[in-house]
């Protein structure tokens, strides 16, 4: 029997995932599965560049909406969710597209990561945070490289979330992180379809990207999130697109300066980006002159 096809489109911010998205979701009777990590917030539209209602209505999309900007959602919670969704549009006899740039996300799935299911221990995490804020960063890397050198060797030291979550998982499971960290490739043929562009003409999409988002009420939508209690330091409201007006908003800076910030730390994301994109298995790198993009998206 044949293995069903999971088709994957990633690349990076403005590239033009959407539009191909939906235009080949149409050809192949497909349905779009999003990965990204911002777009299943409620309420935050604009910053996080949203589908439109009219996109939307293109073809089925899954996993965006999905929990309000203060819930917990970890990356097991996304793969989990992912791979029940994709498996239901195979069973469907329809086809399911990954679609978007949150490289771990994409990575977790696509290389079956075995993620740890150790829940957040909220006050392990705070005495490990004072710790870290008395004793430097590099003392947790230290106990972490003494309970599991793999991990230890795999995390910078100043990535300090990352090195709380393995020392938690390992205080809660008695087990290293990196034992727990196998993988096993999802059960299907995958195809993964990398956009790309010149970084010149990327960084030029980005920025009118931002100057859009900011004529249809972006700051509007930052405040609106703030005054329902949202606060700074949730990962939702620290991301690309919320964050850098936040000086603005408490009168800090003006809007101008902050969408240049915004501007400049989007560059920077675009960037990073590819670093995750170019690890997934079977890449066909795609750019605006290949036929096939020129058919779909024409």
């Amino acid at each position: 029997m044949t293995e069903p096809t999971l088709t994957v489109i990633v690349g990076p911010t403005a590239v033009g995932k959407t539009a191909l998205a939906i235009a080949m979701a149409r050809r192949v009777g497909g349905e779009i599965v999003s990965a990204d990590s911002r777009q299943i917030y409620r309420g935050m539209d604009i910053g996080t560049a949203k589908p439109t209602p009219a996109e939307l209505a293109g073809a089925a999309h899954h996993l965006i909406d999905i929990r309000d900007p203060d819930e917990e959602f970890s990356l097991a919670a996304y793969q989990d969710l992912a791979m029940a969704v994709i498996a239901d549009i195979v069973a469907r006899g329809r086809t399911p597209l990954l679609v978007g740039g949150t490289g771990q996300y994409l990575a977790a799935v696509l290389e079956g990561w075995q993620i740890p299911r150790v829940p957040p221990q909220p006050e392990l995490r705070a005495e490990l945070e004072r710790e870290a804020a008395a004793l430097g960063a590099e003392a947790l890397h230290a106990r972490l490289a003494d309970v599991d050198p793999s991990a230890a060797a795999q995390i910078a030291p100043r990535n300090l979330r990352r090195v709380i979550r393995a020392l938690e998982v390992y205080a809660v499971s008695g087990e290293p992180i990196s034992a727990q960290q196998t993988r096993q490739p999802p059960p299907y043929r995958i195809r993964t379809i990398w956009l790309s562009r010149e970084r010149a003409e990327i960084y030029q999409r980005a920025d009118a990207r931002v100057d859009a988002m900011l004529a249809a009420g972006l700051a509007a939508e930052v405040a609106g999130l703030r005054d329902l209690g949202y606060g700074w330091e949730l990962p939702a409201m620290s991301s690309l697109g919320y964050i850098q007006l936040r000086p603005f908003l408490e009168g800090q800076a003006s809007l101008d300066v902050c969408a240049e910030r915004l501007k400049f730390d989007t560059h920077s994301f675009i960037r990073r980006q590819g670093a995750w994109f170019r690890r997934l298995p079977n890449l066909e790198l795609w750019t605006p002159e290949m036929a096939e993009w020129r058919d779909l998206s024409g």
